[in-house]
């Protein structure tokens, strides 16, 4: 790999590191049957997703969910997710590219909205914790956005990443949002939450492999 030196990966975890875009799909859906709603497609899910995830399920329902009722979805979405992530795994080449990436004197690290105390043992129970200088999950309510998490999560990397060599890896437009306000680059994957076509209205490199991704990253680095 030609990494030029101090450059920073920040990976992203569900949808990109992480294989799980069915549990979602399976995990919306059955929160959705509790509250006899239709279930969706992937299609119209990537179609539709957006974050904060509120205006994800107004998109749905065509208006804004009470307080209420997004509590509910929430929960019954996440309790659902807990069963079907279970048959998920790592990204296909996930683990060869962390590793190729660590080996070649590259720095990186994992910021994720899932929640932190369930983002860590899942981690390291993959084997891949090692490859990482910080892993960071949502400590929060769910449903924000995740510009102001980067943010802390660089500043907790001062010294080891600095925002004009640092590139996320995500598969979401906010991940791309994220990138831009902490002044650092982005390059979307497709295999995750959005279509090619939202994602490719980000304005930044939009790949198929996590491979290509780095490759892209590379390139923005250089």
């Amino acid at each position: 790999m030609g990494i030029r030196t101090g450059t920073h990966l920040v990976w992203d975890w569900n949808g990109t590191l992480f294989d799980d875009v069915v549990a979602v799909i399976g995990a919306t859906n059955a929160a959705f049957a509790e509250l006899g709603l239709e279930p969706i497609t992937l299609e119209r899910y990537r179609e539709l997703y957006c974050i904060p995830i509120p205006l994800f399920y107004e998109r749905l329902l065509g208006r804004m969910p009470s307080q209420a009722e997004w509590e509910v979805m929430d929960e019954a979405f996440h309790r659902h997710y807990a069963d079907h992530r279970l048959a998920c795994g790592l990204t296909t080449g996930a683990e060869e590219l962390l590793g190729e990436w660590r080996r070649a004197g590259g720095s990186q690290s994992l910021l994720s909205m899932y929640g932190h105390e369930e983002l860590v043992p899942l981690v390291r129970g993959y084997g891949i914790h090692g490859h990482f200088v910080r892993v960071d999950g949502r400590t929060g309510p769910s449903g924000g956005s995740k510009a102001e998490h980067m943010e802390r999560h660089l500043t907790a990397l001062t010294g080891m990443a600095h925002p004009e060599r640092t590139v996320v890896i995500g598969d979401a437009v906010d991940d791309a949002k994220a990138a831009a306000h902490v002044g650092a680059r982005a390059v979307l994957y497709t295999g995750g939450s959005h279509s090619r076509v939202s994602l490719e209205a980000a304005g930044v490199p939009v790949v198929d492999t996590l491979a290509e991704a780095v490759e892209e990253a590379i390139r923005l680095a250089s």
